[in-house]
């Protein structure tokens, strides 16, 4: 089964509205030159620092509600990397939502890991002041052109319904944590995905390396949409969106424009992989 991937590549700042209006015309675009799944960067409605926040929940958070309607609009899979929820005593989640072409949420993932850490040479960073971290592993399955008909677009229903794909969520900072991506390539995981505002430095000194790393050792694509340039309060982001295959090879390349990077990936090639390197079969427990 082919999938046309599209990556969106932002600059996220702290005007939600604008960063609506920018996210909109980019999933149009990606739209237009074929993507049947899109997925966003970590942060994509908003990059803020300080100030009195609005706390929205899932249900009027207008983000969202925008995410609805394109998902809708252009019969596509959308994977909103990240929005900020209202959780407990002020604070967020950090969460992944997943759109099917008929505009429902399927699939919801919680940050697990917060980014609590003092970058030399940049700035520290303490999430978990803001933030909840979420506890669960998160899976969920997109079939291309199942839920509905687009006007001027074949209806892939038909051809695909008992196909499909899974994905496995995380969120940036996750990366760092091949455990977790080990469970949900243990879980049915074909497609990890790792929307991310990851920081220009470290960016600079791990970003590729930890990516491909994670697509090699769970012989899954990868799929990392990513914030760059510079945010409010001078805070900088590495960009470089990617999409990577199961052997490691890098297919699509954002660099460190805004924009659409994408890719039209063989998602039977994971399988093929695995029967050649079934690594996934060989864990052992230890002590």
């Amino acid at each position: 089964m082919h999938l046309n991937i599209a990556c969106i590549q932002m600059n996220s700042a702290g005007n939600m509205a604008e960063n609506i209006a920018s996210l909109t015309l980019l999933v149009e675009k990606a739209a237009s030159q074929g993507a049947e799944f899109i997925a966003t960067p970590e942060n994509s409605f908003l990059m803020e620092e300080g100030g009195e926040r609005v706390l929205y929940t899932q249900e009027n958070h207008p983000g969202v509600l925008a995410a609805v309607g394109l998902a809708k609009k252009h019969g596509v899979w959308l994977l909103v990397g990240s929005v900020a929820i209202a959780g407990e005593a002020g604070k967020t989640y950090n969460r992944s939502l997943l759109f099917n072409p008929s505009g429902d949420i399927t699939a919801a993932y919680d940050k697990i890991h917060l980014f609590d850490v003092d970058i030399p040479g940049d700035r520290s960073y303490r999430e978990s002041d803001k933030m909840l971290g979420g506890g669960k592993l998160v899976t969920a399955k997109i079939v291309p052109g199942a839920s509905c008909l687009v006007p001027g677009k074949e209806n892939l229903g038909t051809r695909h319904q008992a196909l499909g794909t899974t994905l496995g969520l995380t969120i940036c900072y996750d990366l760092r944590f091949p455990q977790l991506y080990r469970a949900l390539a243990k879980a049915g995981a074909t497609i990890l995905c790792v929307p991310s505002a990851f920081t220009k430095i470290t960016g600079s000194a791990h970003w590729h390396t930890l990516l491909r790393a994670r697509a090699i050792e769970n012989t899954c694509f990868v799929i990392a949409p990513a914030q760059t340039g510079e945010h409010p309060a001078g805070r900088q982001t590495f960009g470089h969106s990617l999409i990577i295959d199961p052997w490691g090879n890098i297919l699509a390349d954002g660099g460190e424009e805004v924009g659409v990077v994408m890719a039209k990936i063989d998602v039977d090639e994971v399988a093929k992989v695995r029967a050649r390197l079934p690594s996934l079969e060989h864990d052992k427990a230890f002590s």
